[in-house]
């Protein structure tokens, strides 16, 4: 074989090596799917809770849907985001993290008689600041993300409803507040799980369902 030949089926091989085409990108996945998947059964149980159908007298059965079903894997998802430099995505699911775990931790303080009660009427003198704490810090939320598509601040709303109706409850006693409290949870949760099945629809190949123009632009 000649030298000339040689160099010409090298070329050959050359060019057919750099035509391959490269390797498809992973997808590094959504996190939110695993935090919104996480969070449902928590909210489902706080709304149920909320509307009497759970013992009100006897939140412990709680403790386990809202800490490590919500609480822990909203956590995992966070980081998961963070690692993606997702700040925004991770900032929300660590709010809801943060609740979901403290609220877990609450339960298990008026279910066992921390924080200084001596009997269960001093509970709402524990919630009333707790409460009002969180409901400031979804309110800002709301505000801070109107950038969003609207189905993501509809979400927020009720959250920010269901705290102030529950801040309600806890400061007058009336248990009006306390019942659509639960139901405004409901919606809240099927808010959330309509945005969930259309990212699990979508993580599948599916076209975008309406998520609403966001208020700001």
């Amino acid at each position: 074989m000649s030298s000339t030949e040689s160099e010409v089926r090298s070329g050959a091989h050359a060019a057919a090596d750099r035509a391959e085409p490269a390797p498809a990108a992973v997808s590094p996945g959504n996190p939110a799917l695993l935090g919104i998947t996480g969070f449902l059964p928590g909210g489902l149980t706080l709304g149920l809770w909320l509307i009497g159908y759970l013992p009100t007298a006897l939140p412990g059965g709680m403790i386990a849907a809202v800490s490590v079903s919500s609480g822990l894997f909203l956590l995992i998802a966070t980081l998961w985001a963070a690692r993606l430099e997702a700040s925004t995505v991770s900032a929300v699911l660590g709010v809801y993290a943060a609740f979901w775990l403290s609220f877990g931790f609450m339960l298990m303080g008026l279910s066992n008689k921390w924080f200084g009660l001596t009997s269960p009427d001093q509970a709402p003198q524990v919630l009333a600041p707790y409460t009002l704490a969180w409901l400031i810090v979804f309110v800002f939320m709301t505000i801070a993300t109107l950038r969003l598509p609207l189905v993501f601040t509809a979400g927020f709303v009720f959250v920010d409803v269901t705290f102030a109706l529950v801040y309600a409850n806890v400061v007058t006693g009336t248990s009006v507040f306390a019942t659509i409290a639960g139901f405004t949870t409901f919606v809240f949760c099927a808010v959330y799980a309509y945005i969930l099945f259309d990212g699990l629809r979508q993580d599948l190949g599916a076209p975008e369902l309406p998520m609403g123009a966001p208020i700001l632009r």
